[in-house]
């Protein structure tokens, strides 16, 4: 009898982020409503869009939401809305995704960084002071990974500067700060619809938040070539309209996103619950009166890149949210600055990492990823 040859166990990945778990659960809901779409032959400025726009508002308290074509858009058209133009300066944190600081770009305004807190990566309300110019002409806020950043006292600074505050709110849907949502407590709140967001779309797609009817109104010329009505333009604009299918597929998901966020909050819990017999390991903040929504899981650790190699080669992905701050990016080298002109961002950006975290992860891919996140640690 001939020896079969032996094999040795190969564990299964645990992806950073599974998608095609969450379409085989809501596949047909979704199918349901792109056909409904298909049929109404309503493609651009419809009643899905609308009924997003009103649904999305009543979630996060607001009186108003424009539906844009993406992340960045809201952004964009946020700024502009609320008065900024070439030669400005803008507030905003450089940790962050690039698109934070290339929307002010886009506008001939200019990024003025401000460091961040180092226990919660969000802008540090201290710093805004001595960043301030006589060009500063607004602020924007980033609530990272999913969590609201410290805005009683940046509003306080604000006010007393009549700055508005733009929320960037892409990764922090469904957040709350003291009771109150993020996207709501600033002039507008800007969300992103993209693929792996919390609430994502199946392409790009977002929207802005506001109590402002005067703003929303703007917001809504901009979006559609700068039109106040059809054929006649007030401004020069943009094509950004949310389109059908998008607003459609997202007010499928949108019917899930509570029970998501519980199941995000729940696997933090079990995440905290290890990592905390483990030394050398900093799990994410979520200080009192903040509700965290975990988009991102991100533990922090000396020897990160080490750490991530080593996960990788026990097939377990992780992701680094982000590895180049904005002010050490080539895009801003114009600006002059140099490494240790922030250190807090600079140091978040050597040290990050976000482990897997998605509403289908199971409690034994946590245990895995966490024993082996001990394992290396030990070594």
């Amino acid at each position: 009898m001939t020896s079969q040859p032996q094999t040795s166990f190969q564990p299964e990945t645990v992806p950073q982020l599974d998608m095609s778990s969450q379409y085989a659960a809501i596949g047909g809901e979704i199918r349901t409503a792109v056909e409904r779409v298909m049929a109404s032959q309503q493609f651009v400025l419809g009643r899905e869009g609308m009924a997003l726009e009103e649904e999305l508002a009543k979630l996060c308290g607001v009186a108003h939401g424009v539906g844009l074509a993406s992340g960045t858009d809201a952004l964009i058209l946020a700024l502009r809305a609320c008065g900024v133009h070439a030669g400005d300066d803008v507030l905003l944190p450089p940790f962050t995704f690039v698109a934070t600081g290339s929307a002010v770009s886009a506008l001939g305004a200019k990024p003025v960084f401000v460091d961040i807190r180092p226990d919660t990566y969000n802008i540090n309300p201290a710093e805004l002071e001595r960043r301030v110019t006589p060009r500063t002409r607004a602020i924007v806020v980033v609530h990272l990974y999913g969590l609201a950043a410290d805005l009683d006292p940046i509003l306080a600074f604000a006010k007393s500067h009549k700055l508005p505050v733009i929320e960037d709110n892409a990764q922090a849907i469904g957040a709350s700060h003291k009771g109150r949502r993020t996207g709501s407590l600033g002039e507008a709140g800007c969300v992103s619809f993209y693929p792996t967001k919390n609430l994502g779309a199946y392409g790009d797609a977002g929207m802005v938040l506001t109590n402002s009817a005067e703003l929303a109104a703007r917001i809504r010329s901009l979006r559609n070539h700068g039109q106040a009505e059809k054929y006649l333009s007030s401004e020069p604009g943009w094509n950004s309209r949310l389109d059908e299918i998008q607003a459609a597929i997202l007010r499928v998901k949108l019917r899930h996103l509570s029970s998501w966020q519980r199941a995000r909050q729940s696997h933090a819990a079990e995440y905290h619950r290890l990592l905390s017999a483990i030394p050398g390991v900093m799990p994410p903040l979520a200080p009192e009166g903040f509700e965290h929504v975990y988009h991102q899981y991100t533990i922090r650790v000396e020897k990160r890149d080490a750490l991530q190699r080593y996960l990788a080669d026990r097939k377990i992905e992780s992701t680094v949210y982000y590895p180049y701050p904005l002010h050490l990016q080539p895009l801003y080298s114009a600006l002059g600055h140099q490494a240790g002109d922030f250190p807090h961002a600079e140091r978040a950006a050597q040290e990050v990492l976000s482990l897997p975290m998605y509403p289908e992860l199971r409690k034994e891919q946590i245990a895995r990823v966490v024993e082996v996140v001990a394992e290396f640690l030990k070594c």
